[in-house]
């Protein structure tokens, strides 16, 4: 939408899927909604006046998606049914030599928007591959598999676990949850939108940007107290006193009270979870489970537990992007063998090695305090004020400087010390294998959209136009 707002229309948007929408197409499962308030989760430019509540569900955000694609011309350029395959700089042309499913393309800068929490983790279960039951994960659901009366077991107790069990749990006939450690949930201002309100954004000038602003500044202050984590502790006690309320049986409070700093992982809301899982149709596991037989699960406290059903609530590869396996930089260096030793951008979006390479989400841009599109129109802008130099200037390359790109990760870490994510006494995919939070944007989005609101050219290596020798395939 931005390089058509900016009047560059040469570019191909490849997607593996049939249809637009990533995530909020990806996942389905029941009550899947999201936990930032619509006017803020949604774009600037195209903002919504029709949510529907506070805080938008699945389909509201798909349809959304679907929308802004046929509104703003974007469909035109989609290449549905096309997997990136592989991605290679090719140093003496200066352009990207691009592998998908369905064909091989050039291209003088590459974008990835593959996200963060796309790929599926699975758990290495012993005996899980042999189980006879059905198996699949929330964010592949079988909507064709009938829960009704079934035996279940759910793996996990993050984001999507505290949307789909309360939606499932009325129709399974038992429900084993099994619970490594007990999330941090908070209640959800969630409400239905007044005529009133709804009619005040669609006809009140400014109305619906006064309250994306506000929202959005006023979220600033949790990235203050996650700097600080004795102020941290004030926002806990509003996820113990909500677990304290919703939960009477002393034991059970204590099975589901963290033993580390909230926002240390991420921070939930819901008002259904707690009613949900102290149904008597629900069973709470918390010792972990040693193996999975054919029609069975055997928990580390030796009780086996019949079921006919799993489902993995268990996450993403969030700090082992699968895409970094399949880019290759100059001088032929995977992406994933340059990140080793943990992953590291500049600004979150070029990388040393990675000639005319931009990353939207790429490492230390997720937010444990504000909405993704705030992070992901500010990398946008810099993107395309990339393309602008280049094109003014007669640039066939910009590769960030490898001083540029340690300065800037020197920054974040030092703004990662003492925070709840390092300090806060828990293991959480925000951390690699060598517990690195390669993933926290560590303070205030403001911050970031003022380092990305210009690419400075001084801080990345330039090469000019050249002329090929022969001629270059090109679709």
């Amino acid at each position: 939408m931005r390089l058509l707002q900016s009047g560059i229309d040469d570019f191909l948007v490849f997607e593996r899927a049939d249809e637009v929408g990533g995530t909020w197409r990806d996942n389905s499962y029941p009550g899947c909604a999201c936990d930032v308030m619509s006017h803020l989760y949604s774009f600037s430019f195209a903002r919504n006046p029709n949510w529907k509540s506070t805080f938008a569900s699945r389909d509201e955000l798909y349809a959304y998606l679907r929308d802004t694609a046929d509104r703003f011309g974007v469909r035109p350029h989609i290449r549905f049914g096309h997997e990136l395959v592989a991605a290679r700089w090719d140093e003496g042309e200066r352009h990207w030599r691009i592998e998908t499913s369905q064909g091989e393309y050039t291209a003088q800068f590459l974008v990835t928007g593959t996200g963060y929490l796309s790929e599926a983790a699975v758990p290495d279960v012993k005996g899980l591959a042999d189980f006879e039951g059905k198996v699949f994960h929330s964010s592949n659901w079988d909507h064709d598999h009938d829960l009704a009366g079934r035996r279940v077991a759910v793996i996990g107790t993050g984001a999507s676990a505290i949307q789909f069990v309360p939606a499932i749990q009325p129709e399974v006939g038992h429900l084993d949850l099994y619970q490594r450690t007990p999330p941090w949930v908070g209640p959800k201002p969630d409400k239905v939108n007044s005529a009133l309100h709804t009619s005040l954004l669609r006809s009140l000038p400014g109305y619906q940007q006064f309250r994306r602003g506000f929202n959005m500044w006023g979220r600033e202050i949790l990235a203050f107290f996650w700097k600080r984590p004795k102020l941290a502790e004030k926002v806990q006690k509003m996820a113990s006193d909500h677990l304290e309320k919703s939960v009477a049986d002393e034991a059970l409070r204590a099975r589901l009270t963290p033993d580390y700093l909230v926002a240390c992982k991420r921070l939930l809301f819901s008002n259904t979870w707690y009613p949900a899982i102290q149904q008597p149709n629900v069973e709470i596991v918390s010792e972990g489970i040693a193996e999975v037989r054919a029609k069975s699960i055997v928990g580390a406290d030796g009780v086996e537990r019949e079921v006919d059903t799993i489902i993995l609530g268990t996450g993403f590869q969030a700090t082992d992007r699968p895409v970094a396996r399949r880019i290759w930089g100059r001088g032929g260096v995977q992406l994933r063998e340059a990140w080793k030793d943990g992953m590291s951008a500049h600004r979150g979006t070029t990388v040393a090695g990675f000639p005319n390479l931009f990353m939207l989400l790429g490492p230390n841009t997720a937010l444990g305090h504000s909405s993704q599109t705030v992070m992901i129109e500010a990398q946008v802008r810099y993107v395309v004020d990339a393309l602008r130099q280049a094109e003014k200037r007669g640039l066939a390359s910009i590769e960030v400087r490898r001083e540029a790109q340690d300065a800037y990760n020197d920054r974040l870490d030092k703004h990662l010390e003492g925070t709840v994510w390092l300090s806060g006494g828990c293991r959480s995919w925000y951390l690699d294998a060598n517990g690195r939070n390669t993933s926290v944007f560590p303070t205030y989005t403001w911050r970031f959209r003022r380092g990305t609101k210009r690419l400075d050219l001084s801080e990345y290596q330039l090469a000019s136009q050249v002329r090929s020798t022969k001629p270059v395939p090109h679709q």
